[in-house]
């Protein structure tokens, strides 16, 4: 099973069913919005539109649970280092101090800073399963041809498409070596000591690197005697036509980047939303 962490599944439901061009602009129309704005009631929207997306992919739990343990891992420790080095920030943001409790000198906690920091947890958080729908629901051959038709260099395109196809595989790999050298006694578990385990580790990754090295030799000298970048423009059999769905996606995401710009703009006058004041 972990080996088809990343793996794409078809499967046919609203959310796949639209053309990779269109999940590719979705994403980066919201990505857009959220980084813009800290304005928390904005970011609160597409992150629940973008729960809401994900659980209409039927996109299985296990194939991102790993994906999401470090994400927390990453959010947690962001939250704390946040207020560690900067435990005054967001009152000098929004130029009031109301104190919640204080902690110890000049660690205290007050509603402002609490405000910014969970905007800002918020923020990363809302790209995840936007990003996640857009990787998992997306073919990689479908999702290099939408790359390329949204202005990247097909040659670029292509690359990325093959890299994250080539994932599944290199986990495939690990997975397979690894377990070889287990049935010649090699210790991986965590009864090892850590600097054993990571020299273990590493007699692993060492031929994995090699082998990972020569696929690549042998997929570059196939495209270059296929005559892979010879033409300026190149054709795509997985590109997928865009359908009355995908305009409304479009419609959907366009409508929420310019809505949230405007609201920074007309209404909060910046970035940030002052409910202090």
């Amino acid at each position: 099973m972990k080996a088809k962490l990343f793996d794409y599944v078809e499967r046919h439901n609203v959310i796949y069913n639209l053309s990779g061009v269109t999940k590719l602009l979705c994403f980066l129309f919201l990505t857009a919005a959220v980084m813009f704005s800290y304005d928390i009631r904005a970011i609160a929207v597409i992150m629940v539109l973008s729960l809401v997306f994900l659980r209409m992919s039927q996109i299985q739990f296990h194939q991102i649970k790993l994906m999401l343990l470090y994400v927390l891992l990453f959010l947690v420790l962001n939250f704390i280092l946040t207020f560690v080095f900067s435990p005054t920030y967001g009152t000098q943001i929004y130029g009031t101090e109301h104190v919640l409790f204080p902690i110890a000198g000049r660690y205290v906690v007050t509603s402002e800073q609490m405000l910014y920091q969970v905007t800002k947890t918020l923020k990363y958080a809302s790209v995840v399963p936007l990003g996640i729908i857009f990787f998992l629901s997306t073919n990689p051959s479908e999702l290099a041809a939408s790359i390329n038709r949204a202005g990247v260099s097909y040659k670029a395109a292509f690359a990325f498409s093959l890299t994250l196809r080539y994932f599944p595989d290199l986990i495939r790999d690990y997975q397979d070596i690894a377990a070889a050298q287990q049935s010649r006694g090699l210790d991986l578990s965590k009864k090892e000591k850590l600097g054993k385990r990571i020299k273990n580790i590493l007699n692993i990754t060492i031929p994995l690197i090699f082998s990972t090295l020569d696929r690549i030799e042998t997929i570059s000298n196939t495209m270059d005697l296929r005559g892979f970048g010879k033409e300026k423009k190149r054709t795509w059999y997985a590109a997928k036509p865009m359908k009355g769905n995908d305009g409304f996606a479009l419609g959907l995401a366009l409508a929420l980047f310019l809505g949230t710009i405007a609201l920074s703009i007309f209404v909060n006058h910046g970035k940030f939303w002052n409910p202090f004041v």
